[in-house]
């Protein structure tokens, strides 16, 4: 598996690519740097990697600890963390819902002691509208976001497929339990070849 350093230029190697390709498909500048700006904050900051003490979590700063209940809840590299698609759209929900908390009780402060008129079905209301008017954009920074957490598993399953092919040759890629049992001598025959040798002596 690849380390954090090489993860990071990875992303950073490849950002310009990510750019130009989404560039030359959309024309649009606007959503380029979405595209490219989810690419950017998502492999640095918003990765796989989240479930682990990672450079990635390292990076949150003093707001890391809002990760560890989802370090807590998912096992590393877990389909749910690590899987396409899935693993952008939990981690996407998992910060809105924090970020949701804070909303809230922002709001009932406010109205609480400064008198604020908001209402919860006028919040509802403005992030529909935010929605609607704004699906074009908020596609594009996910399709960033998923782009970004994309090259990391990916090179870490390149990197793992790399170092079974140098192990045990192509066939150890193509079936890695089976090679592995393969490899793998039981315990019983080892102290049997312990003993055979030491009766020789």
């Amino acid at each position: 598996m690849p380390s954090g350093r090489t993860h990071d230029r990875i992303t950073l190697w490849t950002l310009p690519v990510v750019a130009g390709l989404t560039f030359a498909q959309t024309r649009s500048g606007n959503l380029t740097l979405l595209v490219a700006g989810g690419f950017f904050f998502s492999g640095l900051m918003f990765g796989p990697d989240l479930d682990i003490y990672s450079r990635q979590f390292q990076r949150w700063g003093w707001l890391r600890w809002i990760w560890l209940p989802y370090q807590n809840s998912l096992r590393h590299r877990s389909f749910l963390s690590h899987g396409p698609l899935i693993g952008s759209a939990l981690r996407l929900l998992y910060l809105a819902g924090c970020v949701g908390i804070v909303v809230m009780l922002g709001l009932l402060a406010g109205q609480q002691f400064w008198g604020w008129s908001w209402t919860w079905d006028m919040v509802a209301d403005f992030l529909l509208q935010l929605l609607k008017l704004y699906y074009a954009e908020w596609i594009a920074l996910y399709i960033g976001l998923e782009l970004g957490s994309m090259s990391h598993y990916l090179s870490d399953w390149g990197g793992s497929a790399y170092k079974r092919i140098k192990k045990y040759g192509l066939m150890g890629w193509l079936f890695p339990a089976a090679s592995s049992k393969k490899r793998r001598r039981p315990a019983s025959e080892n102290k049997r070849r312990q003993t055979k040798g030491k009766s020789k002596i």
